[in-house]
């Protein structure tokens, strides 16, 4: 499985992004795609992640509420709406995909990674 991270930029505090990942090659495998951050001296987090089917999504504390995480299996697309954006949320964004359920929040257990897009909020 490989994955294509995209859609960081500059914006706003309180400004909008929306970012895409988008997965090829054994997608069937897949069962969650996750979105991870790491910012800037700072161990990755989990953000978000959603199962293949879209019947399961879970999100950060620190996101609930303003991000959005949803998937279009016809593009093997997931994406990551983020609303209301703050300057904590600066962070390079990878998206990751894991073969089995369970675990969604623990980086360890994804098997497949892509390239970071950075988010920069400006204040």
């Amino acid at each position: 499985v490989q994955l294509q991270a995209s859609g960081g930029g500059l914006v706003q505090a309180g400004g909008s992004l929306r970012l895409s990942c988008e997965a090829s090659g054994r997608t069937d495998t897949v069962y969650y795609i996750g979105w991870f951050r790491q910012a800037p001296g700072k161990e990755r987090d989990f953000v978000a992640a959603i199962s293949w089917s879209g019947r399961n999504i879970y999100y950060a504390d620190s996101v609930k509420g303003r991000f959005v995480i949803s998937r279009n299996n016809a593009r093997n697309t997931v994406y990551l709406q983020m609303n209301s954006l703050k300057s904590e949320d600066t962070a390079v964004y990878c998206c990751a995909a894991k073969y089995f359920s369970g675990d969604y929040y623990r980086e360890s257990r994804y098997n497949y990674w892509g390239q970071g897009t950075l988010v920069t909020v400006s204040s």
